[in-house]
């Protein structure tokens, strides 16, 4: 049970950071910024998440 627990986390994770790099993606802000970005979620996921949320770009 515990597998299939570990994977559907890992799914939903996957999901919301899939999620996060989408809405950079589509943000208003320059090349660089979506570049560095998508970046730091990609290698940092967990802090990457969280400091996109506080201080990524907003629309």
């Amino acid at each position: 049970m515990g597998i299939e627990v570990g994977g559907l986390l890992g799914l939903i994770w996957l999901i919301i950071v899939i999620w996060a790099i989408v809405k950079v993606a589509q943000s208003s802000a320059g090349g660089l910024a979506k570049l560095i970005w998508i970046l730091v979620l990609l290698f940092f996921p967990l802090i990457g998440l969280i400091i996109w949320f506080l201080f990524g770009p907003k629309g």
